[in-house]
């Protein structure tokens, strides 16, 4: 689900990236109104959608819970692309680094909330994937200066897990599919803890390495800090770099 503050990325001086006319194209584009970040508005204006198409005639009607799937599916699909032509196409912008984790954390949040208002979902699992997902990303924000905490299979196999449960769940199935549905979200909620806490042992390690990094630096820095020795702001330059790197890849780390 899915966000974290990366550097803009703009239409000037990029890279040639494959990819032929479109990857020219994209490059030249990377601006608010590239195919990257209307994915992630077409997500965001999913939302509601979803919501109402969940929630109507009480959520009972399983025509129209079907049609709340369709919507759901769509958004998770949209999740995998943006992301994928952002990095593959250097469509990075500001508006995307933060509206795409906030879109992958509003359709899963409004997902779990309505079904657990509906009674087909426990609140406890809604909580603990919730509170999950958000710990998270203000987790990023506090290790973000020193470190960017790399991708992990379980995240994304986590997040695969999360949104295949929650899409069975909005379905109105019944028989040995209902089970199934259970025990494939028990699954997404174990993942969760368990990915959270790697996490969480990432950042505290990450952060303290980063700071020792930066003392380090600093003391050099310092040393050689004479008249005529041009010494270098290293942290500062460190730091730059890390962001620069950051891009819509660290979103996708958070999932």
């Amino acid at each position: 689900m899915t966000g974290v503050p990366a550097s803009a990325a703009g239409g000037t001086g990029a890279k040639p990236v494959r990819g032929g006319k479109l990857g020219t194209a994209a490059v030249n584009q990377a601006s608010l109104w590239n195919i990257a970040n209307i994915l992630t508005m077409l997500r965001l204006l999913l939302v509601p959608g979803f919501v109402m198409l969940l929630l109507h005639d009480g959520g009972d009607d399983p025509v129209w819970r079907a049609f709340a799937w369709a919507a759901f599916a769509v958004a998770m699909i949209t999740d995998v692309f943006d992301g994928h032509l952002a990095r593959t196409y250097n469509l990075v912008t500001d508006f995307g680094k933060i509206a795409d984790p906030i879109a992958d954390k509003a359709i899963m949040g409004a997902a779990l909330i309505c079904l657990s208002s509906l009674g087909d979902l426990p609140w406890w699992i809604t909580g603990v994937i919730l509170a999950r997902e958000l710990g998270i990303t203000l987790m990023r924000f506090w290790v973000i200066r020193h470190a960017v905490i790399p991708a992990s299979r379980g995240g994304k196999i986590k997040t695969l897990t999360q949104g295949v449960a929650a899409g069975m769940y909005v379905l109105a199935l019944t028989g040995p599919l209902a089970t199934l549905r259970f025990w494939v979200m028990m699954a997404a909620v174990v993942l969760t803890v368990a990915t959270g806490l790697d996490y969480v042992r990432q950042a505290v390690v990450l952060r303290r390495k980063g700071i020792a990094a930066e003392r380090a630096a600093g003391a050099g820095s310092g040393a050689a800090d004479v008249p005529g020795a041009g010494a270098v702001d290293v942290p500062g330059a460190a730091r730059d770099a890390r962001t620069t790197a950051d891009a819509r890849g660290g979103a996708e780390a958070e999932r």
